[in-house]
């Protein structure tokens, strides 16, 4: 079983969706080569997977507006006499 269709099982919801010929031959497929349960579990990991990616480009656009100086400055206060802890 691949990652993506290692998905957590809780109450679902029904949803129509209408797919071109291509990607349901592939989806098919999927299933068939046994990545996947069923075409429901292989849509259902594809939309989890496009979600993950959309939250993490958006965590690292919001990380990309920092500002590596002012950032270590503030991650530095209060340490004047202090060293980092060591781990």
């Amino acid at each position: 079983m691949s990652y993506l269709a290692e998905v957590v099982e809780m109450a679902a919801s029904k949803v129509a969706v209408t797919l071109d010929p291509e990607t349901l031959r592939e989806v098919d497929r999927l299933v068939r080569e046994g990545h996947y349960r069923n075409r429901s579990k292989a849509v259902q990991a594809a939309l989890q997977e496009m979600i993950r990616r959309r939250r993490r480009g958006l965590l690292a656009r919001e990380a990309a507006k920092l500002d590596v100086g002012e950032e270590k400055t503030f991650a530095e206060e209060g340490l004047v006499d202090e060293t980092w802890p060591e781990y």
